[in-house]
C-alpha cells in the first residue's frame, strides 16, 4: 500500500480529531481515570471519530488507542492514537497539547502525525520521505534537526520525569535527570508531544520522558527520524521503542550517547 495514500489519511484522521476536540477546548470537564489520570469527553469522542474513520476505510487494520485500548503487541498493519496528549494542558485551556497519529507495520512506525489542534500547525513524516512541518493556512516545509552539538551546548527538554532523581514515586532506580540538568547549557520542561516537535524542527537539542505508553510515543519515531535525528529508548534501545516505555530524542549520535551516558552512569 502506498505510504503516501496512508500518511495522507494519518492527516485526515487529525483533523477529524480537531473537529471533536476544538468545540470543548476551554470548556471542558475533567473526570479521572483508574489510574488517577485526566480524561475529558473530546478525548473520547476524538478517539472514537478516528477510530470509526479507521475500521471504514481499513478494517483489516488493528488500532491500539489511549481512552479504548487494543491489543499491545506487534501487527502487521497499526494504528496508535493519542487524541489529546497533554490532556491536562487541554484541561487547563492551554493550546500545547496534541493529537498522535501513528501507523505502524510489524512494529515498525513508519508514518507519524503530531497535530496541534488549537494552533493549527503539524508536523509529520513517513519513512523515506522526510518530515514536514505545516501552519494551518501555509505550504509545508520540510524540516531538520539543529545541527551537532555537544551536551555543554545544547539545549534540553523533559516533559516527564517520573522515575527520576526528579520525582520518585517507588524505591526502583532513579534516572538521574538532575545530572542532564547540571550538564547541559540549557535544560526546560516542554510539554509532552511539543517538545519532540521541537527537535524536529531544531528548535532544541533533545528531549526526553521517562514514563511513556505506546500512544504516547509511536508517532513521535518517524518524525525524529526524517528530520535526522536519533531516538531511543533511555537505555538506548533503538529497536524496541514503542512497546519500551521511555524515550529520547536528540539531534546528532554524540549528544545522543553523552546523554545516554548521563543516564546509565553504571554501564557508561
Amino acid at each position: 500500500m502506498p505510504n503516501d495514500e496512508l500518511l495522507d489519511f494519518a492527516l485526515q484522521l487529525a483533523r477529524a480529531a480537531e473537529e471533536q476536540i476544538l468545540p470543548h477546548y476551554q470548556k471542558c470537564s475533567v473526570s479521572l481515570k483508574a489510574d488517577g489520570s485526566e480524561v475529558t469527553e473530546a478525548d473520547r469522542n476524538a478517539e472514537a471519530a478516528v477510530r470509526k474513520l479507521i475500521e471504514a476505510q481499513y478494517p483489516e487494520h488493528e488500532i491500539l488507542g489511549e481512552e479504548y485500548g487494543g491489543e499491545r503487541r506487534v501487527a502487521p498493519q497499526q494504528w496508535i492514537i493519542d487524541p489529546i496528549d497533554g490532556t491536562t494542558w487541554f484541561t487547563f485551556g492551554m493550546p500545547v497539547f496534541g493529537t498522535l497519529i501513528a501507523y505502524l507495520e510489524e512494529g515498525e512506525p513508519v508514518i507519524g502525525v503530531i497535530h496541534f489542534p488549537v494552533i493549527g500547525e503539524t508536523v509529520y513524516a513517513r519513512k523515506g520521505g522526510g518530515c514536514w512541518f505545516k501552519a494551518r493556512n501555509d505550504e509545508p516545509m520540510q524540516v531538520r534537526v539543529a545541527e551537532p552539538v555537544t551536551l555543554d551546548q545544547a539545549i534540553i527538554s523533559a516533559s516527564g520525569v517520573h522515575g527520576s532523581d526528579i520525582v520518585c514515586e517507588d524505591d526502583g532506580t532513579a534516572w538521574p535527570i538532575l545530572e542532564v540538568i547540571r550538564a547541559a547549557r540549557k535544560f526546560r520542561s516542554c510539554t509532552d508531544c511539543l517538545q519532540y516537535a521541537l527537535v524536529s524542527r531544531g528548535s532544541i537539542h533533545a528531549g526526553m520522558d521517562t514514563r511513556m505508553q505506546p500512544w504516547d510515543l509511536a508517532a513521535l519515531i518517524p518524525c525524529v527520524r526524517e528530520a535526522g535525528g536519533i531516538v531511543s529508548t533511555l537505555l538506548g534501545d533503538r529497536e524496541n521503542i514503542v512497546f519500551g516505555g521511555s524515550i529520547i530524542a536528540s539531534c546528532c549520535e554524540e549528544l545522543h550517547g553523552q546523554l545516554l551516558e548521563k543516564l546509565n552512569p553504571s554501564t557508561a
